[in-house]
């Protein structure tokens, strides 16, 4: 692209006085400003410049004293790591990514990445800024064929390589700037990193879609992608640097937008940890090198912006190598941190631009009115919860060790502290048995210490911020016609409403009511009994919750606790082995075995477990571990999710629970959930576990914030797994299970956010579709007696479901919620109901065969 084809920001309108004066009021005030007001504000100059200054300076004293560190601008001593300069974008600013013919190796070698590591420990750094283009090895055929000769299946992994290298060689603390990341990749590098980052630069799609913008045909700068990288690092909870690029050709409106994107971020998830505000610099061989630097003036005005949109606990930096002499104009804007200054190396990125001298610096902070300090990657107010562990997990534990041998008790970098080499992988090995272990029993007679975490207001997120992104449920309409052609297409040919020329017979369904709502239940019970007959079935089992320590931060989720919890547990392998011993001998023939995700679980728990349980009673099927589970474990381990379930599949592993589904779409489970896994992740490991041949259940939880919609896409994404599983021959589906959301105690109904569950209705419909739309595919729909009660159960029993799950024995997760119905049921119970419902019963496997074990009638102590 020649400097031609470029084209400037469109021309924009001066605010009026009046309009300055109104946002300047504001602002001066500490009121919150609008989209329109912060767009204003940045056309400060002169006097209005200078207004502006002092109020964003109040508002920077204020977020200091707020962190505890008053009069104090941080910096981080570091090392800048070049990893690659290959890239697969083409930002027409950058002359850091190049070609390869340009560079003597598409990577550096690790012993190059040591080495440079090593001279910034020598030199008294703490931090490893590791920087490379995005993904090179899908445009560069000589960064694929580089990795691959060492065994790399992408640049990711050699990130991960590299980080975990120079944690243990040099105890440097990585800093990881990847570019775009998916919540896999996240949630893979968190575990070797402080904290990682990537530049917003700005939410103008114009600069990125049309020709002539700085990002056209830079796949990885479309705001859309960036901003779902904003949030899920911060489902992740990974202490993140953002940040935007001012003097590309955006309007100020545009930059308004951007810094308004980050806040909702900030506040959402209380992830970003800075924000730098970056001024463009042109640079000689690129396209944009005609274009004018922005101005600095201009650079302030942003500055001052975007602490008065931050919230307080964000940090504003400005980089002090491409600032001039212009260093107490941005302390006065409201900077609070100048980021990342290096004695060793380079800004490979801006080459042209030194760092300043630290001594230099300081001066400049301490003429400014400051006292310089240096914080390490992560800051300070992450270092302290993270090695505290409070509510979010914000430092991993194979991490938080390296950070804690470079950390203050405040939280900033100990200036004694000399960098040394750790063992990064913790140790393989048991782990013990901790807490409330008799919750499974106390529950039903003591109870749960209290309604809520302690931590209800923070580690959810911001409530208000996620009240603006709950779905809108739009009021049903069922036209007689469309429930009269769904009746009939449920009767004569019931798959056939999953298609999408469908859809109004079939949300007619979902929505009806009455009569017609009697007419679709008889239908699914018609269908219940070609498919699998009248017996309904049951499996005489145990459920051992083995952890309710969790920091995922799940908002219909009253099972997780903090490990310093009142109610908070651990089972060790031996316990749960006892467990199911005790469950083998009252007739038992499966252990249904789930946790929370337990940050202090070693990376050989789940196989222990599994093998405990095999060991002391070879017979018993062990069906075991969601999806989130399954994928946090392989994270944690730095294997494929294939490579992992193979292992716990050779450890005893004999199915898997569908659990961690709730709602398949993407809009509702990040209302529900602040870090779970993406609607994509759960199906590709569930898809996986079939293609091993190892069967699962599906679930859906239904009735907080979904809608009838919601259902319907579910269930289509259900079929379609099942359809790839039964394309390749492979274990699919045994059953599906829908879960009524259980409200009392959960915090997205407590927050007033959230339904309280599903309506008499609501149950009939679901279990009743989903006999249907899933007819052909999954024979067998689970009632949950637990959620639903016996009146509830029998209905449903007689709209299309057939199972009743199992005896349970023990039941947590629900009865944590507030579930009034019970923890266990004895065979005779099940029967009772089977028999409350006009039907007979019968035990079963896991996987629905007939069996012959008899259960003995003894209950586990």
């Amino acid at each position: 692209m020649s400097v031609a084809d470029l084209e400037v920001s469109p021309p924009e309108p001066t605010p009026s006085e009046s309009a300055m004066r109104r946002a300047l009021r504001r602002a001066t005030d500490g009121v919150s400003l609008d989209a329109a007001e912060a767009g204003v504000l940045l056309h400060a100059r002169g006097e209005d410049l200078e207004r502006l200054l002092v109020a964003a300076g109040r508002a920077r004293d204020a977020h200091l004293v707020a962190e505890g560190h008053e009069s104090v601008v941080t910096y981080s001593r570091n090392v800048f790591i070049p990893l690659t300069r290959l890239c697969r974008d083409r930002c027409h600013y950058c002359t850091f990514a190049t070609v390869p013919h340009r560079v003597e190796s598409a990577y550096l070698e690790r012993d190059e990445v040591l080495e440079i590591a090593r001279r910034g420990a020598d030199a008294g750094c703490k931090e490893a800024l590791f920087t490379l283009g995005d993904r090179p090895e899908e445009r560069w055929p000589a960064a694929r064929e580089w990795l691959e000769a060492r065994g790399y299946s992408s640049t990711v992994d050699y990130v991960r390589s590299c980080a975990i290298a120079v944690l243990e060689e040099t105890g440097l603390l990585p800093h990881l700037n990847p570019g775009v990341l998916s919540w896999s990749e996240l949630t893979r590098l968190k575990p070797v990193a402080a904290s990682m980052g990537m530049m917003l630069e700005t939410t103008a799609e114009r600069l990125w879609r049309e020709k002539g913008g700085p990002h056209f045909g830079s796949p990885d700068k479309e705001p859309a992608v960036r901003l779902r990288v904003l949030a899920d690092a911060g489902r992740v909870a990974v202490p993140f640097t953002s940040g935007i690029l001012i003097g590309i050709g955006e309007t100020r409106a545009e930059r308004a937008e951007s810094l308004l994107a980050l806040r909702s971020a900030a506040r959402q998830y209380g992830h970003i940890q800075e924000i730098i505000v970056q001024n463009f610099r042109a640079k000689p061989d690129t396209a944009m090198r005609g274009m004018p630097d922005a101005d600095l003036h201009d650079l302030a005005a942003t500055i001052a912006v975007a602490r008065l949109l931050m919230p307080s606990g964000v940090s504003v930096q400005a980089p002090p190598n491409l600032i001039g002499d212009e260093q107490l104009l941005m302390l006065r804007a409201g900077i609070d941190d100048w980021g990342g200054v290096s004695p060793v190396t380079p800004d490979h990125v801006n080459p042209e631009r030194p760092w300043p001298h630290i001594d230099e610096l300081a001066a400049k902070t301490r003429e400014g009115g400051f006292e310089l300090r240096e914080r390490l990657t992560a800051y300070p107010r992450y270092v302290r919860a993270g090695l505290a562990g409070d509510s979010a997990q914000w430092l991993d534990l194979r991490v938080a060790g390296h950070v804690a041998a470079l950390s203050g008790s405040d939280g900033f970098a100990d200036a004694d502290a000399v960098p040394v080499g750790r063992e990064w992988q913790e140790p393989d090995g048991g782990f013990e048995s901790i807490g409330r272990t008799d919750l499974h029993r106390s529950i039903d007679t003591t109870g749960r210490t209290g309604d809520r975490r302690g931590d209800f207001d923070t580690v959810y997120g911001d409530w208000d911020e996620l009240r603006r992104q709950l779905p809108v449920d739009a009021a049903p309409q069922r036209l007689d016609a469309d429930v009269r052609e769904g009746l009939r297409l449920a009767e004569t040919d019931p798959a056939a409403l999953l298609g999408e020329s469908r859809t109004a017979a079939v949300m007619a369904l979902m929505n009806c009511d009455g009569a017609a709502m009697d007419a679709l239940a008889g239908i699914a019970d018609g269908l219940r009994r070609d498919v699998v007959g009248d017996d309904i079935t049951y499996v005489v089992n145990r459920n051992i919750n083995f952890s309710n320590i969790c920091y995922v931060g799940c908002r219909f989720c009253a099972f997780a606790q903090r490990e310093r919890d009142a109610d908070a547990y651990r089972l060790s392998p031996e316990e749960v082995a006892d467990r199911a011993d005790e469950a083998w001998r009252a007739g038992a023939t499966e252990i249904c075995m789930q946790g929370g995700i337990d940050p202090r679980l070693p990376v050989s728990g789940y196989a222990d477990l599994v093998r405990a349980i095999k060991q002391r009673v070879p017979e018993m099927h062990v069906h075991a571990f969601s999806p989130m589970e399954i994928v946090s474990a392989a994270a944690k381990a730095g294997a494929s999710i294939a490579d992992w379930l193979a292992e716990l599949k050779g450890a005893g592993l004999g199915s898997i629970p569908g659990t961690a589904a709730e709602i398949l779409d993407d809009e509702v489970r990040w209302v529900l959930t602040k870090g779970k896994l993406p609607a994509a992740e759960w199906i590709e490991v569930v898809s996986t576990a079939h293609r091993l041949g190892i069967p699962s259940s599906s679930t859906m939880m239904y009735g907080h914030v979904d809608t009838p919609e919601h259902w319907l896409g579910h269930f289509r994404t259900l079929a379609g797994v099942q359809d790839a599983a039964a394309e390749h021959g492979a274990a699919g589906f045994t059953e599906f299970v829908p879960l009524p959301f259980v409200h009392r105690n959960a915090p997205i109904y407590l927050a007033g956010l959230a339904r309280p569950g599903p309506t008499q209705r609501d149950n009939r419909a679901v279990h009743a579709m989903a006999r249907i739309l899933l007819h052909g595919r999954i024979d067998n729909v689970q009632c949950s007696w637990v959620k639903l009660g016996d009146e509830g159960t029998s209905e449903v029993l007689n709209g299309g479901a057939n199972d009743v799950g199992g005896t349970l024995m023990e039941e947590t997760i629900s009865r944590m919620a507030g579930s009034e119905h019970g923890s266990e049921r004895t065979v005779e119970e099940l029967h009772e109901l089977a028999a409350r419902a006009g039907r007979s019963a019968r035990q079963r496997s896991t996987t629905y065969e007939r069996i012959g074990r008899v259960h003995l009638g003894i209950s586990p102590t």
